[in-house]
């Protein structure tokens, strides 16, 4: 019988991602296709949100940028972020693509930001989620895990204890008033 090998699966790291995958390139020309007689002038511009798409993750938000003529740039930092969501239409999921809304408090009803051509979404959207909860890589500063479950427990059950004490002392006057002659 042949054993397997196995082969670890590196994790992915939004913090690698700088530029789109070619992938979203072909995503556009397909995408001007169906626009028909437009297609030179959708596909041209396409072709140049492609060419100047930028992406940084690090340690404080997310910085995404394109353009030509008129540059178009924005930062978010981890904290803003409200909400995340992955689409996929029927042409990028033949191509393996999706989607990334990133969604702010700012009351507008469209995305803040929309990240593309980045072949692992689910990765992308549980980075984004990691870090918008402020969690760390694979780092604890140095607290025990349920150290903060343990303070609450306690405190619960302090309350519990302290309701059970008033019930009983609520009972043993209502005994002693009934005992007194009170109805």
């Amino acid at each position: 019988m042949h054993q397997a090998e196995f082969t670890p699966v590196k994790a992915f790291d939004a913090r690698d991602v700088e530029r789109p995958d070619p992938v979203l390139m072909k995503y556009y020309t397909i995408v001007a296709i169906c626009a028909g007689p437009a297609f030179p002038l959708v596909w041209v511009m396409q072709y140049f949100r492609y060419s100047t798409l930028r992406y940084r993750f690090d340690e404080e938000g997310v910085w995404m940028a394109w353009g030509v003529l008129f540059k178009r740039e924005i930062n978010l930092t981890y904290r803003r972020i409200q909400d995340i969501h992955v689409t996929r239409g029927l042409i990028q999921r033949w191509l393996g693509l999706a989607s990334v809304a990133v969604q702010t408090a700012s009351g507008n009803a469209t995305p803040e930001m929309t990240i593309e051509g980045v072949l692992d979404a689910e990765g992308l959207r549980d980075f984004l989620y990691a870090r918008m909860r402020g969690a760390k890589d694979e780092h604890h500063d140095g607290e025990s895990e349920g150290s903060g479950d343990d303070e609450l427990l306690a405190l619960l059950t302090d309350i519990r204890d302290g309701v059970l004490g008033l019930r009983e002392r609520v009972r043993m006057l209502e005994a002693a008033g009934a005992e007194g002659g009170r109805p």
